[in-house]
């Protein structure tokens, strides 16, 4: 009797079509957002302690790191929210058929990753690099 080989699923050589990115980087944007909740709520502590640590604070984030952590928290947030209203979108039955779904898809990825770019921008004409 032949035993059945072993199947290996390589991830990383599957081409998911758009619609599974945006799922699965809903999922990772979620957990990214509640994990980074205690990090955030420590700097909203130091901020309000005294005047030196909200200097600190702002000076962190008024740095290139910290612009850039603000930077993917916000594309987090905002893909969270175009996503999941896409996910709304398909409980009410708007969005199923194969072209729309594709369509919703790109507008989710696509508006998250402009706004982010214009926040970036904006803020770098403006303040010199703050989030």
């Amino acid at each position: 009797m032949n035993r059945p080989r072993p199947f290996f699923l390589d991830l990383l050589a599957i081409r998911l079509p758009i619609g599974g990115l945006v799922s699965i980087m809903h999922r990772a944007s979620g957990a990214l957002l509640s994990l980074v909740i205690p990090a955030l709520l420590y700097g909203l502590m130091l901020s309000l302690r005294s005047p030196e640590d909200f200097a600190s604070v702002q000076a962190f984030f008024g740095g290139w790191i910290g612009s850039l952590i603000g930077l993917c928290l916000l594309w987090a947030l905002l893909h969270h929210l175009f996503a999941g209203l896409r996910h709304l979108g398909f409980d009410i039955g708007w969005g199923e058929e194969k072209l729309r779904a594709r369509l919703t898809a790109k507008l989710a990825m696509a508006a998250a990753i402009l706004l982010v770019g214009l926040v970036a921008l904006y803020n770098l004409m403006n303040a010199g690099g703050a989030v």
